[in-house]
């Protein structure tokens, strides 16, 4: 069982994201949203920064989004295929919620940049537990549109990355299991 919500560690021993392309409605409601944005502010923080921030992408502009997509990966790919363009603009339209979510590491900070992008890590990975918890699934994507500064660019600043595009709704078909690492492999013991 995936996501079994029967405790706190039941549900990260079985955490499973959700693919959004098979993601379907209903998506979370404005209050889930508000707790799930809540629980992924909730994380390490070194120096109090909020190196983070969450732009949410509402239903009614995500034609925009597909437009935006569009544009900038033909100003990045001159000459694109008729398929390149589809996934583009369905990446824009999947799932019922999006949350954007950027690196705003504080660069005046005396805090190490590399802990700011760690607390920004965090915070995804908090989002998705917490879409979880309330009984949806969440997608962490980046792709070619993660690292475009026109699209970063649509949604913050210099200096500011997309740490991910969250997509978030109900598991439209049965979650699988991917490959986990055998234990042996990931795990250690110091030996100094």
């Amino acid at each position: 069982m995936f996501n079994d919500l029967s405790s706190p560690a039941a549900l990260m021993a079985t955490r499973r994201s959700g693919k959004p392309r098979d993601m379907i409605a209903p998506g979370p409601t404005p209050e889930q949203l508000e707790r799930i944005l809540a629980a992924a502010s909730r994380v390490p923080d070194h120096g109090k920064l909020a190196p983070w921030r969450f732009v949410v992408v509402p239903q009614d502009r995500r034609e925009a989004l597909a437009t935006l997509l569009e544009q900038a990966y033909r100003a990045e790919r001159p000459d694109p295929g008729k398929v390149e363009l589809e996934a583009i603009r369905q990446f824009a339209l999947q799932a019922p919620a999006l949350v954007v979510v950027l690196s705003a590491p504080a660069h005046a900070s005396h805090i190490p940049i590399w802990e700011q992008e760690l607390s920004a890590g965090a915070a995804c990975m908090n989002l998705l537990v917490a879409t979880h918890a309330e009984g949806l699934v969440g997608g962490w994507l980046t792709g070619w549109a993660a690292y475009s500064d026109r699209v970063r660019h649509a949604f913050g600043q210099a200096g500011e990355r997309i740490a991910g595009f969250m997509f978030l709704g109900t598991a439209g078909r049965p979650l699988d299991e991917r490959p986990r690492p055998e234990p042996a492999a990931v795990i250690s013991e110091w030996q100094g």
